[in-house]
């Protein structure tokens, strides 16, 4: 059916003067005169601007944009000034089952807004339709719903950023550090109380010297962009605690503000920046928080719901490549145009400094599926602005042909569940985990090294937030989500871990130490692959969710980190390895390694090695139970310019103790999984005994080195 009806009251004009304004830049923009709105609509008959009070509990005036260009309405208003409480209505059809869906009843949202500010109140009047109703969202429901939305504000978004520099770390020296700003902050002790929880509480003191002792350059902070509360968590008494519901691609989320202002954000980019630190956001732009037919019209939906979804069929129904409802068409060029200049004012107006994109294969998608030089990804390489910062795809959705890990193009770097996988495997005794994990240690190249793809293409990690955390991988055979109310059956079921025995806690010292040890053979594989290492926040302290393994919901204890047991020694390993990596270069390397030769009298770039020292065979790699191996590595032979960069062994064995041959020459061991806490000791050559389930890594001895070329050169000088 097809309606038109009027809105819930009749027009309450102002006597301020409403003038035509300009068609740029979207959103509502203040120019010292008044603000200048304008908002796109390819399908609307009317576009209203509605002004509130400070509180946003009453509405003052409804304004007309009275100008169109193209599909962009616009208008200037004479007098406005930053802090104005605003929200549009927007008029046009009500025909669900070609695609539109406008209710001028309903206070949207403006998808520019740079700073929202109040709850959304869950209730039926947020519905387009009547709930309930026998045609369900065929129906359409009159009833006004701005008492229960969120107000835009007109933002002052200037700030002093003073000498304030992208710190541009080389990918190489790269290590991520994956953080939620609540979670991180609201039970560390050091933080003051009234800013945990927070982005200055995130970016406080006692947190940069804990990230800057591991060695972290860069935070990657899951969504930050405006969300909400999905409806059935409410009626279940739990939040969104992730934020994979986002309402505002331009605006912070409010509840991570102490003082309600947008400059708290760019404060904390700011202050980890003086520290060296890159900020990441994880940001969600393949679908909004709308849902699916029978959601609520709080932006999109209402504005041009068949301008900015992917729609089936006739329109009714929505293609959801996502698992949320719906799916947003960046195939249309203003919601693309939307998505660009969200990530622009991000880079631009708040600094950050790279992106992880959540589902990308879903932005990526055209009429015949994933599309590698699709314009959402195009526009992405070309800008001038966006090209040069960090780019990360999660590269995945739940659409058909959805898992296309190793197939974005440079310069994106790609999140990379097979080393996850294949890491815990090996370590956990799994058949054929040498092979699997040799791959890996070498940064994926089977998936990466085309296209001119560097090797720290592959994001490796272990755990991430959507998962057991690493203490919890080695305490928990099953997940245990029965909290998130959905009787465990959400969450990942494959999840390689181990419990030693016991499922959870335990007090019994030798199951404590093997789980103590599996941990550090798990990070230490972590960062001795080339690849971009990303850790997960909480993992250095033994962080704890008691098997919950997909803690979306969990805006709680169980959610946050726990720091009251914080595990000094263990952070101190976490620290040594990251510093064992920038020491020798050769662990992350831009070109990828394949045993070759830089000149023929040259030794090969890397070297794979059995414990007696032989190469291994086709029957080694092939075998399901052979546990372990070395890799002897050396800079890469399509590297440009030879650097003369030290060696460095590393050997892996997940099985009984071995004898072990080094390779010729004397050696330090640098690290050892057994003994975390050792020096390095004395040059050694020849035989050495490796323990069983562990990780060793030597290095040259220089000092002998040197000392036998001296020799040979029959100088003692």
């Amino acid at each position: 059916m097809t309606s038109t009806r009027p809105g819930v009251a009749p027009d309450r004009l102002s006597h301020r003067a409403v003038a035509g304004g300009r068609a740029w830049p979207l959103g509502a923009t203040f120019d010292g005169a008044g603000v200048n709105f304008a908002v796109f609509s390819a399908h609307a008959t009317k576009v209203e601007v509605c002004l509130f009070t400070h509180d946003g509990r009453r509405e003052i005036a409804r304004l007309a944009l009275p100008e169109r260009d193209g599909d962009i309405w616009h208008g200037h208003v004479e007098g406005l000034t930053p802090g104005t409480r605003y929200g549009l209505r927007v008029h046009g059809p009500y025909d669900p089952e070609t695609g539109h869906r406008f209710n001028p009843n309903k206070l949207l949202i403006d998808p520019y807004a740079r700073q929202i500010v109040g709850p959304l109140k869950w209730s039926d009047a947020l519905m387009g339709y009547r709930v309930g109703a026998s045609a369900a969202d065929l129906s359409f429901d009159s009833r006004d719903s701005a008492f229960a939305m969120p107000k835009c504000v007109v933002a002052d978004t200037s700030f002093d950023w003073g000498d304030d520099r992208p710190p541009r770390r080389d990918l190489r020296q790269t290590v991520i550090y994956e953080a939620h700003v609540r979670g991180q902050t609201m039970a560390h002790p050091g933080v003051d109380p009234g800013l945990r929880g927070t982005f200055l509480g995130m970016s406080s003191e006692p947190m940069i010297e804990h990230l800057t002792r591991l060695g972290v350059t860069a935070v990657e902070l899951l969504p930050v962009q405006c969300f909400f509360n999905d409806r059935f968590l409410e009626a279940r008494g739990l939040r969104n605690y992730w934020g994979y519901q986002t309402l505002g691609f331009f605006a912070p989320e409010p509840r991570y503000m102490s003082q309600g202002a947008v400059w708290e954000f760019q404060a904390m980019v700011r202050r980890f920046h003086a520290a060296g630190i890159e900020v990441l956001l994880d940001v969600v732009y393949n679908h909004s928080g709308e849902g699916d037919e029978l959601g609520p019209t709080l932006c999109f939906r209402g504005i041009d719901n068949g301008s900015y979804y992917r729609l089936t069929g006739a329109g009714r129904h929505y293609l959801n490549y996502t698992g949320t409802g719906n799916t947003l068409n960046l195939d249309h060029p203003m919601v693309l145009r939307m998505v660009m200049d969200s990530l622009r004012y991000w880079v631009e107006v708040m600094h950050v400094d790279g992106f992880r994109f959540d589902l990308a294969s879903a932005l990526a998608r055209g009429p015949s599926g994933f599309e590698p030089e699709s314009a959402f990804l195009d526009a992405l390489r070309q800008d001038p602005v966006l090209s040069r910062v960090k780019l990360i795809a999660e590269p995945w959705d739940i659409g058909p042909g959805g898992y296309r890990l190793g197939r974005f193009p440079h310069p994106f770097l790609e999140w990379n569940d097979r080393f996850r996988d294949d890491v815990r495997r090996y370590w956990r005794g799994d058949t054929y985990g040498a092979a699997h994990l040799a791959r890996r240690l070498l940064g994926s190249a089977e998936l990466f090294d085309h296209g001119g793809r560097p090797a720290v293409s592959s994001v490796n990690f272990v755990t991430c937030h959507d998962g057991f955390t690493l203490a919890d991988l080695v305490s928990y055979a099953h997940k245990h989500n029965e909290a998130n109310g959905e009787d465990n059956r959400d969450g990942h079921d494959a999840n390689h871990s181990e419990n030693f025995g016991v499922e959870g806690p335990s007090d019994d010292p030798g199951v404590k130490a093997l789980r103590d040890l599996r941990r550090r053979n798990l990070l230490a594989t972590l960062f001795l692959s080339q690849g971009t290492p990303m850790i997960l926040a909480g993992d250095e302290a033994g962080n704890s969710q008691g098997g919950n393994n997909n803690a979306y919901a969990q805006d709680n204890p169980t959610g946050w980190v726990d720091w009251s047991g914080a595990e000094e020694e263990f952070a101190d390993f976490v620290a040594r390895l990251a510093a064992l990596r920038r020491e020798y270069p050769v662990l992350s390397q831009r070109r990828f390694l394949h045993g070759r030769r830089r000149t023929e009298g040259d030794p090969p770039d890397l070297e794979w090695r059995r414990a007696d020292g032989a190469a291994p065979t086709d029957a080694d790699w092939q075998s399901p139970d052979w546990k372990a191996f070395g890799l002897l590595i050396r800079e890469s032979a399509e590297t440009a310019v030879c650097r003369g960069d030290r060696d460095v062994f590393a050997f892996f064995n997940a099985g009984d103790e071995v004898a072990l041959r080094l390779p010729d020459g004397a050696w330090r061991c640098r690290l050892d999984t057994r003994a975390p806490a050792t020096a390095p000791g004395p040059s050694v050559s020849g035989q050495a005994v490796m323990a069983a389930q562990s990780i060793r890594v030597y290095v040259r001895d220089e000092d002998a080195r040197l000392a036998a070329r001296k020799a040979a050169a029959g100088t003692t000088e």
